[in-house]
């Protein structure tokens, strides 16, 4: 390992030079072996590979077949409206799988365009992608970092890594550190610099380790490219319901055809039956109408900050029982913020702050004097604890232009890592004042006295002890405290190696990058919805146990499990006791994909929240990965199912509720698509048994279930949303579409409908025993009709349409009317009749079959009654 071996050995393991770095003949031959210093990605399909993919189905091959044996025989209208359904379907499915993933070409929009590099003796600048391995190069603040580094040398260098670590706070660098473990998050890789990170402070040293794909950044890369594309439970049962409906419209018309030849009938009669047949089983608008029914409800969902990437997400949402969240950024603000200080023997928090005696005053003067942070204009720049340090001040009005105007600095001495202080020298009431910040065991070593209620006493033992006390107490909370010492001088002049000694300890500051308000209530709502929420952060186990218990996540530390720990378990093992764990912490992006992925091996349906390019593979391992939009990386967005624009936690509740609404409504759409398919199939094939000719040509089905049903079905999937559908668990992803009383009522009601069907056309035939076609007109028109009233009936399986509201779903009343007018409409006008092969019905068939058609509805609003009396007995 890179981190555990001094940079000499390694300097001189990869052929390098520290002080002339590599030749370019040298460079030349590693690029032609390495290949370039960027990310590569997977070939994307091509737009005709992507539509042949969709065809690739049982149901589309059977409807292949039906047009193209209408061709044959002639039906060429019929076989081009079966042509069309395809493609339609086809296209559908093309433009969603065509907003192909951005995670991969954000990551290698990350990879830094210049980096200095020492070459043939010479410091020059080259493009980051001509880095190569062995290459030395030069780091100072605001450069990134061009490939994996390890650093030969540091001077109080820090490096924002919040992206891999999930960390607040820029790593300080060392790179006289070596690690004696080989198992070392990159977090706690001191001596390390990864690629596409950015140095905020100080300077150094580095050689190149790795560089393209084979750097930390692009190992994130492949484990986004080999993660395969979850399947929704909703796409699960879908494509199982094909595979039966497929096979079962095989059958039926095999069992058709065994049948006619039986019966003597003619070979094109026959054929064209096995075809209706077909077409009756195959439900074929029920793809596009999901897929309109979830973009609907991706429309609504914008309205409350989540911006829905992938459609089926919308379905699977509804199903999460567990959210695994990131930690900075998602469950907190991502700022340091300064909750608590310490003077005067007391710990107290920020709106207690009293300026008006000496202590707090210096003590808030003293940190922001002592600070390399800027603020100009609301904007602010510089390490984070030092941008929360001018926070404070901002909210006592003490600004830090001003106080740098009113007290200038005239020296220095600049944080160093070792010494873990910085010094300023100001101007301070006439005189010059030192101010020490930094940590509390450095600043009580150079502190030898202390003010205490606007006096300076002798520093005792047991003062340092209580004040030593009082940090531990904040740290316990997993405050970071910052302590700070000062004395006056007479004039600036004074040695460097004096101004860190004899000072006066004055007080300390605590601060944490805290929990967002709103996150405790919407966590206590998703317990009460049977969704659990997990911790995953790249922070420190204290730091994550102390916001998990303010939120109400975990109760103690026993709950909580760091990254090194996971890796003593095997994956089984792991998977065994994962549901013991509540929080896990100092974890890589592989400990990420394996917690996520354990979670989903017990069944559960798994959300990921995350922000930082660390979150984007257990993002894409997930059920549902939902990103930061404000915060979030774009290789997180990439990765994500859904983009939250507030970048809210509470946002994702709200988006479950809408989840959970619109799995229901597509299950209404579903199961009356089916039922009304069933009715179709029930008709036919009673007929044919029966030796009766065919009461519906496929030209009759194919327009009920594209035209007349679809309508209906898209206006069950707005239907209002029932409001306490969060105060039930998670539906069980396993469970049936059929399962309840929906499954019973989608029998009953095919039934119904084919034999209401099969009655319109006998009494056609009894009505106009001379015309065929006049009988299958009313059983086309009753077929239609009756399936446009049985849809008011499917609002709700055991609430009457008048208990749920007749006027509530608009769109629906509107779909049944407007189904009704087209179906007058095809029948009527002589050009639509032909095409359709029907007789335009005169008035009093129009009574015949609007009756028989009410008969559907009539009886399930009969069996709902029955329905609500045995809840009441239950």
């Amino acid at each position: 390992m890179w981190f555990n071996e001094s940079s000499e050995e390694i300097v001189k393991t990869l052929s390098s030079d520290i002080i002339n770095g590599l030749s370019s003949e040298e460079v030349k031959i590693r690029l032609d072996k390495d290949g370039l210093n960027k990310l590569q990605g997977k070939k994307k399909k091509s737009f005709l590979q992507l539509f042949i993919s969709q065809i690739n189905d049982i149901m589309i091959y059977i409807l292949l077949v039906a047009a193209i044996i209408s061709a044959i025989v002639g039906e060429i209208s019929d076989a081009i409206i079966i042509l069309f359904v395809i493609f339609i379907n086809a296209i559908i499915g093309v433009i969603q799988e065509s907003k192909a993933e951005k995670a991969l070409e954000a990551l290698k929009n990350m990879s830094t365009p210049k980096a200095l590099v020492k070459r043939d003796g010479q410091i020059i600048e080259v493009s980051s992608e001509e880095v190569v391995v062995g290459d030395i190069v030069v780091i100072d603040a605001g450069r990134y970092i061009p490939a994996d580094l390890r650093l030969i040398e540091t001077a109080n260098l820090k490096i924002e890594e919040s992206a891999f670590t999930g960390e607040s706070v820029p790593s300080e660098k060392n790179s006289n550190i070596i690690a004696e473990e080989n198992n070392v998050p990159i977090g706690d890789q001191h001596n390390m610099a990864f690629m596409s990170t950015l140095a905020t402070y100080g300077r150094g040293l580095g050689i190149v380790i790795a560089t393209g794909m084979n750097t930390q950044i692009g190992k994130i890369a492949k484990m986004l490219d080999a993660e395969e594309e979850n399947i929704t439970p909703l796409q699960k049962k879908l494509a199982q319901l094909g595979k039966i409906l497929g096979f079962m419209a095989v059958g039926i018309s095999i069992i058709m055809f065994i049948v006619s030849m039986f019966q003597g009938r003619d070979f094109l009669e026959m054929f064209m039956t096995s075809i209706s047949l077909a077409v009756a089983a195959i439900p074929e608008g029920l793809p596009a109408i999901v897929a309109i029914v979830l973009a609907l409800g991706v429309q609504r969902m914008i309205k409350e900050n989540a911006i829905i990437r992938k459609l089926p997400s919308v379905e699977t949402l509804g199903s999460v029982n567990i959210i695994c969240s990131d930690k900075t950024g998602t469950l907190t603000i991502n700022k340091m913020t300064v909750k608590k200080y310490y003077v005067n023997g007391e710990i107290n928090t920020l709106d207690e702050i009293n300026l008006n005696n000496d202590e707090s005053k210096i003590l808030v003067h003293g940190m922001i004097l002592c600070n390399d942070a800027t603020s100009k204009n609301g904007v602010q720049t510089g390490d984070p604890t030092e941008v929360a340090l001018i926070d404070v001040g901002n909210k006592l009005n003490i600004f830090k232009e001003d106080l740098n105007t009113s007290h200038e600095r005239v020296n220095e001495i600049p944080f160093d890592s070792d010494r873990k202080l910085m010094t300023t020298v100001n101007s301070y009431n006439n005189a010059f004042t030192v101010f020490t910040k930094g940590a509390i065991d450095s600043i009580l070593k150079i502190s030898n006295k202390i003010l205490v209620n606007g006096e300076i006493k002798e520093f005792t033992n047991e003062e340092k002890n209580k004040i030593l006390s009082a940090s531990n107490i904040m740290s316990d909370d997993a405050l970071r405290v910052l302590a700070l010492g000062y004395k006056n001088i007479e004039n600036e002049h004074v040695a460097i190696d004096e101004l860190e000694e004899n000072l006066i300890f004055v007080g300390f500051m605590g601060m944490i990058d805290p929990p967002r308000e709103e996150v405790k209530g919407s966590i206590q709502v998703s317990k009460n919805a049977g969704i659990r929420t997990i911790m995953i952060t790249g922070d420190h186990k204290n730091t994550a146990v102390a916001i998990a218990k303010e939120l109400g996540i975990a109760n103690d530390i026993s709950e909580a499990m760091s990254g090194s720990e996971i890796d003593s378990y095997s994956d089984e093992e792991f998977t065994k006791i994962v549901n013991n764990y509540r929080v896990f912490a100092r974890v890589s992006p592989e400990h990420k994909v394996k917690i996520v992925k354990a979670f989903k091996s017990h069944g559960n349906i798994v959300s990921m929240t995350g922000d930082g390019v660390n979150d984007a593979p257990s993002l894409k391992a997930a059920d549902i990965g939902v990103a930061m939009g404000i915060t979030g990386t774009d290789v997180a967005k990439g990765a994500a199912d859904m983009v939250l624009t507030d970048d809210n936690f509470t946002t994702i509740v709200k988006a479950v509720e809408e989840g959970r609404n619109i799995f229901n409504n597509i299950k209404k759409s579903i199961l009356f698509l089916l039922s009304c398919n069933l009715g179709e199939v029930v008709a036919l094939f009673v007929a044919i048994l029966l030796n009766w000719a065919s009461p519906l040509l496929p030209i009759h089905i194919l327009w009920v279930n594209l035209i007349t049903d679809s309508f209906p079905a898209l206006s069950l999937g707005v239907d209002p949303g029932d409001k306490s559908v969060m105060d039930v668990p998670p539906r069980n992803p396993k469970e049936s579409l059929f399962a309840g009383k929906m499954g019973k009522l989608l029998i009953i009601n095919g039934i119904l409908i084919g034999i209401t069907t099969l009655f319109a056309f006998v009494l056609g035939e009894y009505l106009y025993p001379e015309s065929l076609r006049h009988a299958q007109t009313m059983a086309f028109v009753v077929l239609s009709v009756s399936q446009l009233f049985y849809s008011l009936a499917m609002r709700n399986e055991t609430k009457s349409l008048f208990q749920v509201g007749i006027l509530k779903n608009k769109w629906l009343i509107a779909s049944v009317l407007f189904g009704i007018l087209l179906q007058f409409t095809i029948i009527t006008i002589p050009f639509t009749a032909e095409i359709f092969k029907v007789y335009s019905l005169e008035f009093k068939d129009w009574v015949i079959v609007i009756l028989i058609s009410l008969i559907p509805f009539v009886v399930n609003e009969i069996i709902k009654v029955f329905f609500r009396m045995n809840e009441r007995k239950n």
